[in-house]
């Protein structure tokens, strides 16, 4: 009984593979559909290339057949010159099918590349929070390169293989019939090795890339600036080596093994096609001496056989590629198979003109499931963690006026920062519903929420580029004037024009070439030249010290000023004159008033404060003034 489940499982295994595999190059030929004209001339020249290969022993037989038979000279050299002529345009199809060959191969690699890398940009956070940055860069360079080698270097080959061989199995058994029946008695040895090796290789190239995606993860997370100093302070750097070098051991076997199993394979061909040659050699021969064949017509056969077996052994061999090629393309399908959380839905407009109000109505909340927006491949687990879509956020109501500052208080993990991520729509609500200016977000077009709304957080995040692609990004269209303009407003113009390179001075990895108070006032002139109508503001003074928090307060004001603001409180001094103070905690909004009137109530706001000033924070309330005087404007505009 135990062998027939172990039989039954390997049997529909199987059956599931070759299912796979079905599926998977049926997507292939999609994405092959734009190039069908370029495919189409490819074939045209293939057939041309196989014929000139089958036409050139053809000839070489009636050359055979003239000197033997003792015919006039000019026939010989006619016969030299065709085989010349052909010999030159084999030369120039080859030339023009393998053009024709990369290209199409390159396009379509680029289609697949450009495909996942917009799809994997419409992703939403939560995949980006749970997915291992290397394992998903591996599937964009490793995998795609792996499918670009097949079209690149196999589609060629298999094409004009199958169409040589087609056309040598008709001239050789128009010439013989007998020799090529028995030239093809050992055709099924090339069969059943081509059959369990390509199997038996796609493994090893499953396993080789899943290892691959390991070690990229490693190399992109230790070799970038916080986590090299990471691994300095507390990673063992022994043990940092010691792991890497047990992957790329591991790579080096498969890589090993691999050339062992195909060196045996293309061997064993090899092998049987002289076998072959052999036979036709003996039966030709006996068949020309006693006058059954011409001597011209076994060179032509034993010149074709090697037309025959060579595209066998190299179709055996693309099958291989294929097949590993096969399992590059199914781990890049993989990833657009996962479908985005977040779309513009059909119809879906601008935000409205003018002032924009923000209101949150009823709005209920839960983290989705990893199974909805990960792949175990790419978190590189066994199974998915089960858990995910507890509710986080309890019936949220509240509405920030145009030009108004609402801020958010709370615990740690209260929720605040969650409710500030749904209103540019990096999550969507569950139930109830955020609104820009009366229209549902989920009503409106991401490009016009990203045009309405800005939002600056606590960590600053910059790419490794210049100061000025840095800024473009939010208005690629501004000019030198304007990125001044937002630098001077930041309070960051001085220390800018010191530098040696000015704008194009590249800030490093994540800005850590500057301080945390540079980044972080980079990143508001950033927010200043979007001019956005909406700010939010996610503890964006969290983790300064009392001079850079003065600095980027100061920073905050020309950003706050006119705007709907929605701010995430770290010390409760900076926003005692906000038009609404919302005190989240456990996902709800316990209390909601002004400062004045919070503090009255003797609540949970008024708890919070103590807590602070009672731990330093009356010491620092000094410092404190100059943001107090930020806001102060919006509240008694």
């Amino acid at each position: 009984m135990t062998a027939w489940n172990a039989l039954y499982r390997t049997m529909h295994a199987r059956t599931d593979q070759r299912t796979s595999t079905r599926r998977a190059l049926r997507r292939v030929l999609v994405f092959a559909r734009p190039h069908r004209a370029r495919i189409a001339r490819f074939l045209l020249v293939s057939v041309l290339l196989s014929a000139l290969a089958v036409a050139t022993p053809v000839l070489a037989g009636r050359v055979v057949d003239a000197i033997v038979g003792k015919q006039q000279a000019g026939v010989v050299v006619w016969l030299a010159a065709v085989i010349a002529v052909a010999a030159v345009l084999e030369a120039g199809l080859g030339l023009v099918g393998r053009y024709l060959s990369a290209s199409i191969g390159e396009g379509l690699i680029l289609d697949l590349r450009t495909r996942v890398f917009d799809h994997v940009q419409r992703m939403p956070v939560a995949f980006f929070t749970r997915t291992r940055t290397g394992a998903l860069v591996s599937r964009l360079n490793n995998d795609v390169i792996g499918a670009q080698r097949a079209f690149s270097d196999t589609l060629s080959g298999v094409v004009g293989n199958l169409v040589t061989l087609t056309l040598t199995l008709i001239v050789m058994i128009g010439i013989s019939w007998p020799v090529t029946l028995l030239a093809l008695v050992l055709l099924p040895v090339f069969v059943i090795p081509a059959r369990r090796m390509g199997g038996r290789l796609a493994a090893l190239q499953r396993e080789a890339a899943e290892h691959n995606a390991v070690m990229s993860t490693q190399m992109t997370e230790r070799f970038s600036a916080p986590g090299a100093t990471l691994v300095k302070l507390f990673g063992r750097p022994d043990r940092e080596s010691a792991e890497f070098a047990e992957r790329a051991g591991r790579v080096r076997d498969i890589g090993v093994r691999t050339a062992m199993v195909q060196w045996v394979f293309v061997t064993a061909l090899t092998l049987v096609s002289a076998l072959a040659l052999a036979l036709v050699y003996g039966l030709g021969g006996y068949l020309a001496i006693t006058g059954s064949l011409e001597p011209g017509a076994v060179v032509s056969l034993a010149l074709l056989l090697t037309r025959l077996y060579s595209p066998l052994t190299a179709l055996a061999g693309a099958r291989v590629e294929v097949m590993s090629a096969l399992v590059s393309f199914e781990r890049v399908f993989e990833v657009l198979d996962l479908p985005p959380l977040i779309t513009d839905a059909p119809g879906a407009g601008p935000v409205p003109d003018g002032p924009v109000s923000v209101e949150f109505d009823d709005v209920r909340f839960g983290y989705p499931a990893a199974d909805k927006v990960s792949l175990a491949s790419l978190e590189e687990v066994a199974t998915l963690d089960t858990r995910g879509g507890a509710e986080v956020l309890h019936g949220i109501s509240f509405r920030a006026e145009p030009g108004q500052l609402v801020a958010l208080v709370g615990s740690s993990g209260a929720g605040k920062s969650t409710i500030a991520q749904l209103a540019p729509r990096l999550y969507d609500a569950d139930a109830g519903a955020v609104r820009l200016s009366g229209v549902d977000v989920r009503e409106l077009t991401a490009a016009s929420i990203r045009d309405t709304l800005g939002m600056v957080t606590q960590d600053g995040h910059l790419f490794h580029e210049s100061i000025r692609a840095n800024l473009l990004l939010a208005r690629p269209g501004a000019d030198e004037s304007d990125l001044w303009d937002a630098l001077r407003r930041a309070r960051l113009a001085d220390l800018v024009t010191s530098l040696p390179d000015g704008l194009d001075t590249v800030v490093g990895e994540r800005g850590y070439r500057l301080s945390g108070g540079e980044r972080q006032r980079l990143t508001i002139a950033r927010l200043l030249l979007a001019r956005p109508r909406v700010v939010i503001l996610d503890e964006a003074t969290a983790h300064l010290d009392s001079t850079s928090e003065a600095a980027v307060q100061a920073a905050l004001g020309e950003a706050l000023a006119g705007r709907t603001a929605i701010v995430i409180a770290h010390r409760l001094s900076t926003i005692r004159a906000a038009d609404q103070i919302l005190v989240v905690e456990a996902g709800e909004i316990v209390e909601r008033g002004r400062h004045d009137d919070l503090l009255a109530q003797d609540g949970r706001y008024a708890e919070l404060y103590r807590t602070q000033f009672s731990t330093g924070a009356a010491a620092e309330s000094s410092a404190d003034h100059g943001v107090d005087a930020v806001v102060e404007p919006l509240a008694t505009r």
